[in-house]
């Protein structure tokens, strides 16, 4: 039967602004899907849909929620300089540019600010990885990471009761996505929603989901952030033939991401 992410009784110590969360979602994860269908309307883009999902919630919550009663601005308006590089290699590590963060490269592992083809075979549409900036990933074991930066709005305010609530909704929307594929009964495990370090961002949290389609298990995860002026999107795909070694190497990989701070 399927499962839903772990979502505590609103009567007990529920926030206003988690309520009012709590309030948009059903209808604006219903449209999103439905402009998803559009599009897609087949398994093999549920996992691009559902990224582009969360990031269109971060944005719409951004100017919805967190700016309620409070309009005023909190940071200068700011704009990617596209003239820049990505970033670059250096030693075992990707520092970039573009966007200031750094983190090691796994042994066995590549980088690359474009995308590998066989993320294509896992369901990722080609206009959005076109789009993201930095992945990581094992040639052999098909493992990926992916990294992506998106400036905050000038009024928008972040906390971690918030990026918790945030990442919880693409959890909702992941289901939502693949009941509507497969059925009620279609079988999903979520982990817990967890708060977690990044060196120099304040706000982080993740999640994931483990599923089977066709006979191929695999574990998704999400990791979304905040360190001024920047949202931060982290994906990860490893299949769960390789989750053991994959996994592990994850976590090490993660514990060396760095945002280098807004110059």
């Amino acid at each position: 039967m399927g499962s839903s992410p772990d979502v505590p009784d609103r009567d007990q110590g529920r926030s206003p602004k988690i309520e009012g969360i709590e309030q948009i979602e059903k209808t604006m994860i219903s449209g999103f899907q439905f402009q998803g269908k559009e599009v897609v309307g087949d398994y093999i883009m549920i996992t691009r849909r559902w990224i582009l999902l969360l990031r269109e919630i971060a944005l719409l919550l951004s100017l919805l929620i967190l700016t309620v009663g409070c309009a005023t601005p909190v940071r200068p308006a700011f704009k990617v300089n596209e003239s820049l590089p990505i970033g670059s290699v250096q030693g075992d590590s990707f520092v970039g540019e573009r966007y200031p963060f750094k983190i090691r490269i796994p042994e066995g592992w590549q980088a690359t600010t474009r995308y590998p083809e066989f993320l294509l075979e896992q369901g990722y549409g080609l206009e959005g990885l076109k789009d993201t900036p930095f992945f990581l990933f094992n040639p052999l074991t098909k493992s990926s990471l992916q990294v992506d930066f998106s400036p905050a709005k000038r009024t928008a305010r972040f906390d971690q009761e918030i990026i918790e609530a945030i990442t919880k909704m693409a959890g909702g929307s992941l289901m939502s996505d693949l009941e509507e594929e497969y059925g009620k009964n279609f079988n999903v495990h979520f982990s817990q929603i967890e708060p977690v370090q990044l060196k120099g961002v304040p706000y982080a949290a993740r999640m994931s989901a483990r599923y089977s389609v066709k006979g191929r298990t695999r574990e998704q995860g999400w990791i979304y952030a905040f360190a001024e002026p920047y949202q931060i999107f982290i994906f990860y795909l490893i299949p769960v033939v390789t989750l053991e070694a994959d996994k592990s190497t994850f976590e090490q990989t993660l514990s060396t991401f760095q945002y280098l701070g807004f110059q």
